[in-house]
């Protein structure tokens, strides 16, 4: 390859991974309208290639009703469910699991064309290879989520749930770290400022737990069981909180307790990124890590305002939807602003 070629390949490798973060944040979107509209456990079979084609024609429709009718969602709570109402749930389902085909495809064929040219690294071919991994995780994740849902109860582990947005945050993340050492900050101004390593890592460690238990509030709807801010109801720790036995229990299983755990480590998180912001403006920093710090904290203001909102509101679908993906970009911001200081140095 000559120089223009290499120049040509890198650019369509950095519009590719892009691309891939675009369809990846839908994704997670879609993926919020079809927890909160109740349509995850519309599709009772998982066929990554027949299920392509959604029901055809009027007899198609009919089995698949029949077949989501023999699950405990429509036998519990929907039972008096139309077929029209059905075909409403089954769309968002689709869509999803539509999209998630797409992103694989988009992914693995131009990765292999971009392998045959020889426009890859033996590094970067090596790190698309774990997305690639990370990919299929996130299906098969996708699919034993759905099933933990179709036992005995119409609702999905909320562990489960957290793993499977937790891999769809991670893709995001790594593809978008790919983004950053391609696009070559190594070679910018480096800050003449010691980078707040404790204080970048408490951030770090405070919004990957913080995006767990926000699944754990989506798995269990504990954003329907108070919903006054910033007190709970009168109270500031609500009667109920670490009241299962044994008290640790109530953090993973406890929908009070999750939810009171979710408004303040939310609470904490703001206060932490506005202290690094701070530190990060009155520094000698450079310009893009004074962007970076800038963009989470105007990003991570905008989740907790939308996390109120939501909550007060009994979690409309549009705010909830929102607050989701506010929670992806927030994650991106994060990792720019790790990427940012790696190599800082007093």
């Amino acid at each position: 390859m000559n120089d223009s070629d290499i120049l040509g390949s890198r650019r369509a490798i950095f519009a590719w991974l892009w691309l891939l973060i675009g369809m990846v944040f839908c994704m997670v979107v879609v993926g919020g309208v079809t927890r909160l509209t109740g349509s995850g456990l519309s599709i009772v079979e998982w066929a990554p290639i027949m299920g392509t084609l959604p029901p055809l024609n009027h007899a198609d429709w009919l089995a698949a009703f029949a077949k989501y009718q023999q699950y405990p969602q429509y036998r519990i709570t929907h039972p008096d469910m139309t077929l029209g109402e059905f075909q409403g749930i089954f769309f968002w389902e689709y869509v999803h699991r539509l999209l998630g085909r797409l992103v694989g495809m988009v992914f693995l064929l131009p990765f292999l064309w971009f392998w045959a040219r020889g426009c890859l690294t033996h590094r970067l071919r090596a790190r698309l290879l774990v997305a690639l991994g990370l990919g299929g995780l996130q299906g098969l994740m996708g699919w034993l989520m759905v099933k933990s849902g179709l036992v005995d109860e119409p609702r999905v582990s909320h562990f489960r749930l957290a793993a499977h947005l937790g891999l769809a945050f991670t893709i995001m993340a790594y593809l978008f770290w790919l983004v950053l050492q391609l696009r070559g900050d190594d070679g910018r101004a480096a800050a003449k400022a010691a980078a707040p390593r404790v204080l970048i890592a408490s951030v770090a460690a405070l919004t990957v737990l913080q995006i767990v238990y926000g699944a754990f509030v989506a798995g269990l709807r504990a954003g329907l069981v108070y919903n006054t801010f910033p007190k709970m109801n009168g109270r500031w720790i609500a009667e109920g909180v670490m009241g299962m036995d044994p008290a640790w229990l109530s953090l993973l299983e406890h929908d009070v307790t999750i939810q009171f755990v979710h408004r303040w480590l939310g609470t904490l998180l703001l206060v932490l990124v506005a202290v690094l912001w701070l530190r990060v403006r009155a520094g000698r920093f450079a310009l893009h890590q004074r962007a970076s710090a800038a963009a989470l904290m105007g990003l991570v203001s905008l989740q907790y305002g939308l996390g109120v909102y939501t909550l007060i509101e009994q979690v409309p679908i549009v705010p909830a939807v929102m607050h989701q993906g506010c929670a992806s970009l927030v994650l991106l911001a994060l990792v720019w602003v790790l990427h940012g200081f790696r190599r800082t140095t007093a």
